[in-house]
């Protein structure tokens, strides 16, 4: 992946601030709420506040970040300027503002808008403090127990996803499907359907935002968008399913299967239209 010369001011990172909790539990329970949740966005507040999940007060040494960790930084800072300047120009083009979301690179828990966030649950969209929350080590569990070869652009697939949460926040498809989840109206397998129709658009706009951002800059190396499909189709929930418990039980899926993870990323990227991405109509049938 090309870098470009623009970095984001949105960017904290909250490593070696010493403000990192312990992470208490553990064990299997973690390793099922971590497969669940990959790739979470939407609101994962019911996940995240749980008392089990870990213990925000605890505290670790400051630290000074070694060299690759300050490369990190500049390299979420550089991927956080080219989606906002992507999407206020999507945005802009719909006659629609364009507010930029937050990113907050942390390490083991840190505290966020929808309450505890840790590691383990790998990077998610809180939508009551519009910020991306991401801890880098969860690309070393996408390489080893899933199977993805993450390079960088890789990484910007998965920030791509996450801000596409956030555009679907800001157009108001998120305070919908919240509805849907919390409202008591419909079964466990319609809200399952919502969410993967929510997951998967988040998925097209990534595919938006790499062909838009392509076209403005030439960001795209040999590689680079299959490097992308790998990473969606690692997280597909067969595939995840199949890694943890051995069997896929479709009506339990809540991102999408690897196929179709696949499938709305590349739509994103070959058409470059954010109104070619109704998921909902496909998923839903309506």
């Amino acid at each position: 992946m090309k870098w470009t010369d623009d970095r984001s001011g949105n960017v904290e990172d909250r490593r070696g601030s010493g403000s990192g909790g312990a992470i208490v539990g553990g064990g299997l329970g973690t390793l099922i709420i971590a497969a669940i949740v990959f790739f979470l966005g939407g609101d994962p507040s019911s996940i995240l506040s749980s008392g089990n999940m870990g213990n925000g007060g605890a505290q670790t040494e400051q630290r000074e970040l070694n060299a690759n960790e300050l490369k990190v930084r500049e390299f979420v800072q550089m991927v956080t300027a080219e989606n906002e300047e992507t999407w206020t120009k999507i945005f802009a083009e719909n006659r629609i503002k364009y507010t930029p979301a937050r990113v907050v690179l942390f390490e083991n828990t840190t505290q966020s808008g929808c309450g505890t966030a840790q590691s383990a649950m790998g990077p998610f969209y809180c939508p009551v403090d519009q910020t991306v929350y991401m801890d880098m080590s969860f690309f070393k569990e996408l390489e080893q127990r899933f199977g993805a070869k993450v390079t960088e652009f890789s990484i910007a697939y998965v920030m791509a996803h996450e801000m596409g949460h956030h555009v679907q926040n800001l157009l108001g498809t998120l305070g919908k499907t919240d509805k849907v989840r919390t409202s008591g109206n419909y079964s466990e397998a319609q809200v399952n359907k919502v969410s993967v129709a929510t997951e998967l658009q988040a998925d097209f706009y990534a595919g938006v935002w790499a062909k838009q951002t392509d076209n403005r800059e030439h960001i795209l190396e040999p590689g680079d968008v299959q490097s992308a499909i790998d990473a969606a189709e690692a997280v597909g929930d067969d595939n995840i399913q199949k890694r943890s418990q051995g069997y896929v039980n479709q009506e339990s899926f809540t991102h999408g299967s690897s196929a179709q993870r696949k499938e709305w990323f590349m739509k994103g990227y070959n058409t470059g239209d954010i109104r070619q991405g109704n998921t909902f109509n496909q998923i839903l049938g309506n």
